[in-house]
């Protein structure tokens, strides 16, 4: 008994003097307890947290191991900013921790930090910073607040800016799909729709699948464009443009320079098969935001060459009958009246300019236009049935031809504010749209010469929060006049639609059975969604064959 009473006495003599025991055989029930709070008090008061540099984080860049490249348990060094795998020992992390003498790691996968080599975890509130740049989260009434704050923000390295209006590394020739991704950022239902990876984190895809790679990381980047808590002014696309290059086969690379509108065409047509949408109206949110309805009359036109009795008996043929077409669209393709060939009586070459209305009377029903194939002629007009909420143009600047790659230089005379889109509509399809006026929100320019690998893109884009527009060169940023937009030669614009400004002629009735209509067409649509983008050119597909279905039976 009194030996006993002795051990408990030691026991409790070094329990205060918070030494470890020296010898291992004593009670085992105080070993665990021990243990424990020597474990959670280093845990909590790690003496390495002043080694953390902040300055060098950046989580732009593909999670990889700097020195074995591979992707799996990857750890970021806090100190230095490089990556490595593993934490255990012998491992990179462990070993990098042994001989440059940085200690705090994070698991880039669980957001975990950890001190190596003593491999403990760290838990400190003072680090919940680098977790949010990370992996920035939204919640709903931060989504509501985007388009009404106007306050800047200010970096770590103390830079300021305005959430979403962020640039965008240009790793070599990327800036035609950093404008595309510019632009998208500011269309505000995609936008808040990819803030909240819940709302696409239990998408299910066949496995070996990587085309759901491509949603990933596009919400990944667009909540660190949006990330009011940024270390750094600007964000690095490299994780999404590897994104790109893998799920397009390598059509769309970062080193070489490629057309917006591809890109654009391609992205949101690979992005809703990720989601797997369907045709149905509302079966993605790209379907939902950007999806539009046209009839499109076709009819052949005889040989020129032929004989007057030669075309009347042609013409009472089927084949040279009008047909009719319903056919979905994501953007709408105008096509640039040709500049002069010669100069004005000054010998001056004067820069062509056109109204905009002009050019959107393509898509008012009456207006036929021809297209010419190596067999025959088809004289086409095109009426638009359903206007999305978002309408995209698309100016057809470049032509090429046998021998050279032309750039039409005409400056198109456009409204930023209050276009009317209802004038393109017939009467009975105007009544079926409660609104119908759209604001100009992104603006997509091409400046220099054109051809492979010639000039660039900027972007002009409006922060809804100042009111204010700002122009985007990749890491460039500045803001502009709205007079100063329209001077520029624009290649894509995206529209929005004014919900304040009701359709006078709207009707309820009508726009019911319209609705009753397209539930009952789609009841009859496949699996695959059917897009067209460019219209203009005997609607053709403008996506890759390999991943959607053709837009037509032709």
């Amino acid at each position: 008994m009194a030996a006993s009473g002795v051990d408990a006495n030691v026991v409790a003599k070094r329990r205060a003097e918070k030494r470890p025991k020296p010898s291992p055989y004593v009670d085992e029930e105080d070993i665990p307890i021990v243990k424990k709070d020597a474990k959670v008090d280093r845990s909590r008061s790690c003496p390495y947290l002043d080694t953390i540099n902040r300055s060098v984080l950046d989580f732009d860049f593909e999670k990889l191991c700097s020195v074995s490249l591979s992707h799996i348990n990857v750890y970021a060094c806090m100190v230095c900013g490089k990556y490595f795998q593993g934490r255990g020992n012998n491992t990179h992390a462990y070993t990098h921790s042994v001989f440059e003498g940085h200690h705090v790691f994070l698991n880039l996968m669980t957001q975990k930090f950890y001190c190596l080599p003593d491999n403990y975890q760290i838990i400190d509130s003072s680090l919940d910073d680098i977790i949010y740049v990370l992996n920035p989260t939204f919640s709903d009434v931060m989504i509501k607040r985007l388009d009404r704050n106007p306050k800047l923000s200010r970096a770590y390295d103390g830079t300021t800016y305005l959430p979403g209006i962020v640039g965008l590394n240009n790793i070599k020739a990327n800036d035609y799909c950093n404008v595309v991704l510019q632009s998208l950022s500011h269309v505000a239902p995609l936008r808040n729709y990819f803030l909240k990876e819940e709302n696409y984190r239990k998408i299910k895809r066949p496995p070996g699948d990587i085309a759901f790679l491509l949603v990933q990381r596009f919400g990944e980047l667009i909540r660190k464009l949006w990330n009011p808590c940024n270390f750094k002014a600007h964000v690095s696309p490299h994780e999404m443009l590897q994104a790109v290059v893998l799920c397009s086969k390598k059509r769309f690379q970062i080193t070489k320079q490629g057309d917006p509108i591809d890109f654009l065409s391609w992205f949101l047509n690979a992005t809703h098969s990720a989601m797997n949408g369907t045709k149905k109206m509302n079966s993605s949110i790209i379907s939902k935001t950007f999806r539009g309805k046209m009839r499109v009359y076709s009819r052949k036109i005889p040989n020129v060459d032929l004989s007057d009795a030669e075309k009347a008996e042609l013409l009472l043929l089927d084949e040279y009958q009008e047909t009719v077409t319903e056919m979905p669209w994501l953007y709408l393709t105008c096509d640039l009246p040709a500049p002069p060939l010669y100069p004005d009586e000054s010998r001056e070459n004067i820069i062509p300019q056109v109204p905009f209305a002009n050019l959107l009377t393509k898509f008012n029903g009456v207006t036929e236009k021809e297209y010419k194939s190596s067999k025959d002629s088809t004289m086409k007009r095109f009426e638009l049935t359903r206007l999305p909420h978002f309408i995209i143009i698309y100016f057809k600047r470049f032509n090429k031809n046998y021998f050279v790659f032309e750039k039409n230089p005409t400056i198109v005379n456009f409204p930023i504010k209050n276009i009317d889109f209802g004038d393109l509509l017939a009467p009975e399809v105007r009544a079926q749209h409660k609104h119908t006026t759209y604001d100009l929100v992104a603006n997509i320019v091409h400046d220099g010469q054109p051809g492979q690998g010639k000039g660039n893109y900027r972007c002009h884009v409006l922060h809804k929060g100042q009111g204010k527009w700002y122009e985007m060169q990749d890491l460039h940023v500045t803001d502009i006049l709205p007079q100063m937009i329209t001077l520029s030669e624009s290649y894509i614009q995206i529209f929005e639609v004014r919900k304040d400004i009701p359709n006078p002629f709207y009707q309820a009735e009508m726009h019911a059975e319209a609705s009753e209509a397209a539930e009952g067409d789609q009841e009859n649509t496949g699996s695959v969604m059917e897009i067209s983008g460019d219209v203009a050119e005997n609607v053709q597909d403008v996506v890759d064959t390999k991943n959607t279905q053709e837009i037509a039976d032709k």
